[in-house]
This record gives C-alpha cells, structure tokens and sequence, in this order.
C-alpha cells in the first residue's frame, strides 16, 4: 500500500505544480504551507517548466526491492527554470554520463508499482535533451 504522502502529492508529482511565496518569490516543490526563506505563509500554485538542470547525481548500484531491475540507475538533483529542485531518476542514457550542467526534459512515467497487485505509481523522470 502506497504512504499517504504519494497521495497528498499528486498534483505536484502529475503536473509539475509548485507553490510560490508571495512574499520572496521562492518556488517550492513540493508546495509548503511556510516559506524557509522568509516564513511567509501565502503560496499562490505555479507549474514548472519541463525542463531542468542537474544540479548534482549518484548512481545507485544497490538499490531497493522494488528497483532490482533497473541497476544501476542514476538519481539527480535537478533544477527548473523557475529555481525549484527536486530529485529525480535520470533515465535512458549511460548512468556514468549523468553530470552537472547536463540539460533534462522531464517526462512522465511510471515510478513504481506498489506490490505484486499494487497500485502503478507516477511522476516524472529526466530524460537528456
């Protein structure tokens, strides 16, 4: 059974939405009820770019149960356009090659899929541009 959390977060994992602190002009992803930056607490919903940068990235050799398939795999660390920053599996190229400065499109795909009868779960993951 998925975490309660996965569900709270659909709209940002779906549709790229983001909050934006109306005080700062901070963008936070996922969107949260306080800013870090200047405790201001009115948001207004933005949705980010499909694209990013990496900003920094791993490659898992080991991973969980559920990702036994795909390694190794690499995660990154990526941001928008907009300046919000995210983690992320870089898919479809040579795990190695994941760098900084490496230009993503963000497309949505499967994620995981919760158990043997489970629900499908998914967001997005980057893909070089």
């Amino acid at each position: 059974m998925p975490s309660p959390r996965y569900h709270r977060e659909i709209p940002a994992r779906y549709r790229l939405e983001a909050g934006k602190c109306s005080g700062c002009g901070k963008v936070l992803y996922p969107e949260r009820k306080v800013c870090p930056a200047c405790r201001g607490q009115e948001m207004e919903t933005v949705n980010l770019s499909p694209t990013g940068t990496v900003v920094t990235s791993t490659v898992i050799h080991v991973p969980p149960d559920e990702f036994l398939n795909e390694a190794p795999y690499a995660m990154a660390v990526v941001e928008t356009p907009e300046g919000a920053r995210f983690m992320t599996q870089v898919v479809d190229c040579d795990p190695s090659t994941v760098l900084p400065g490496m230009e993503l499109d963000l497309e949505f795909r499967l994620i995981r899929k919760e158990g043997n009868s489970g629900i499908l779960c998914y967001g997005h993951k980057g893909v070089p541009g």
